[in-house]
């Protein structure tokens, strides 16, 4: 027998909304229900269109990604087919298009909500460029990532660019900056790469693009290599850490005064006082100056170098060990 919804909104049914999210949430599944909810309007446009995977979370197991959705998704949830070339099958993701798609995600235990970079129906252009600043561990993390987003605006400044911020709800910082349709995914990989680079020169002893974590010494990634069919956390999207606080978009002016706990589930609604912060902060789709794209165009891709500097030193250490 069916267990009987605890409510229903936009023809949804919604159970256990009464239950901990996860440990260490500090919300309730109603808590997630309630707040996705309440900014439904201002997320839906992060998300429409574009192949969306997420992040669930069930009880007492641990969170996992969910690319394909599952055999019993309602026929009303729009899906794309994506060929996945890594595991040689055509991957059904979920389009969430609208406020009953968005429920349903939730009454299933998605909290985190990760689209792609193009849209469904454009899968040879990205809207964005994305730098993903990823502080080391220890004592003021979050500070040393936005000391790197200001060398970020500094360097897409230079170039003429600008970008909107946000926290990523988790350690570090977002900084997004949309783009017209007139360069190539391969094109808007290398202008990433190259403000990445650009970042790193204004300051070397807090930023870096070293892709190797041990080759960072304490200084933030700079992270270019959100491109093509990668994703990124959509604005308002909550994440599965301590306290659910949610990616949440930040003014220049105040990234330095704000902390990712600032803006949790049962907080940021609140804070929002009902404006689209995001909306509002995003500049125009911009075109990308071509000696950006040239010095872009000459830096190696960081998980290729990566890969071929990590079998060299497996091989240096074989060698070392016969010695």
């Amino acid at each position: 027998m069916a267990r009987k919804p605890d409510e229903t909104r936009d023809g949804v049914d919604l159970t256990n909304l009464d239950a901990p999210l996860f440990d260490g949430a500090e919300a309730t599944k109603r808590d997630l229900v309630d707040y996705l909810d309440a900014v439904h309007e201002w997320m839906l446009p992060e998300l429409r269109e574009r192949p969306l995977s997420v992040m669930r979370i069930r009880p007492g197991q641990p969170a996992f990604m969910q690319k394909n959705v599952p055999k019993y998704t309602p026929g009303w949830v729009r899906t794309t087919s994506v060929w996945a070339e890594a595991s040689k099958r055509e991957v059904s993701y979920a389009l969430c298009d609208d406020r009953r798609t968005l429920l349903w995600f939730a009454n299933q235990r998605a909290v985190e909500y990760h689209p792609t970079l193009m849209r469904a129906d454009r899968w040879d252009r990205v809207t964005h460029l994305v730098l993903d600043l990823d502080p080391p561990e220890g004592d003021d993390t979050f500070g040393k990532a936005v000391q790197a987003a200001f060398l970020v605006r500094q360097a897409l400044a230079d170039a003429g660019l600008t970008g909107a911020v946000k926290t990523s709800g988790a350690k570090g910082v977002h900084v997004i900056v949309p783009i017209d349709d007139s360069v190539p995914i391969d094109d808007a990989a290398a202008a990433t790469r190259a403000i990445a680079a650009r970042a790193e020169r204004i300051d070397p002893a807090v930023a870096t693009t070293a892709y190797i974590k041990e080759d960072r010494h304490g200084k933030v990634f700079v992270d270019s290599t959100r491109s093509g069919g990668a994703t990124v956390v959509a604005a308002y999207s909550p994440r599965i850490r301590p306290g659910t606080p949610v990616s949440f978009p930040v003014g220049w002016d105040d990234l330095d005064r704000v902390t990712p706990r600032d803006f949790t589930v049962r907080t940021a609604v609140d804070q929002l006082a009902g404006a689209d912060r995001w909306a509002s902060q995003l500049p125009e789709p911009q075109s990308l100056p071509e000696d950006l794209l040239e010095e872009g165009r000459a830096i190696p891709i960081a998980r290729v170098v990566a890969m071929h500097e990590g079998k060299r030193r497996k091989r240096a250490q074989r060698e070392a060990e016969k010695e």
